[in-house]
């Protein structure tokens, strides 16, 4: 049987709860989802999967989240489970690539990815993303401000200010 391994930690920010599979991180919640629902969206990505607590990929997560927000860790190298469409893969790796303290526009990356009309599916991409933080959706901004964020525009000015990045 397939199994996800769950972990949580607290942070400045709050607590932060994580899952991986044996391919990698798999899930990050941002403070203010509650266990409730970070459970169930690991139940509805992982069907079938056996759920333990712990595993050496989330204690890794921990390390280098702390190191992160703490500002000594510019960029996570931790090994990924990224679920989603191949356009939504194809969209986050290209967020994932965006520098620490740099920001980048949805149609940028729609045109980076050969697909200058989809900056709305780039977005879409963005708000499914399981790995906030590691994959850095709070770097992608829309050409007229901020745009939106899952842990809320006040978390991603933070993480940008945090950065150097606005």
């Amino acid at each position: 049987m397939k199994r996800i391994y769950v972990h949580s930690f607290k942070t400045g920010l709050g607590t932060i709860r994580t899952a991986a599979t044996d391919k990698g991180l798999a899930v990050l919640s941002l403070p203010g989802e509650s266990e409730r629902l970070f459970r169930a969206r690991v139940r509805r990505y992982f069907k079938g999967y056996e759920v333990n607590e712990g595993g050496a990929t989330n204690r890794e997560t921990e390390k280098q989240v702390r190191q992160y927000l703490g500002g000594k860790l510019k960029h996570f190298t931790l090994k990924l489970d990224i679920q989603g469409t191949e356009f939504q893969k194809k969209a986050l790796k290209k967020v994932a690539s965006i520098p620490y303290g740099k920001t980048s526009s949805y149609g940028e990356i729609a045109r980076a990815l050969g697909a200058p009309k989809a900056a709305r599916a780039v977005g879409s991409a963005n708000a499914r993303n399981n790995l906030p933080l590691v994959i850095p959706c709070h770097r992608v901004v829309a050409s007229s401000g901020l745009g939106g964020y899952g842990g809320g525009l006040a978390m991603k000015t933070q993480l940008l200010k945090m950065e150097g990045a606005i």
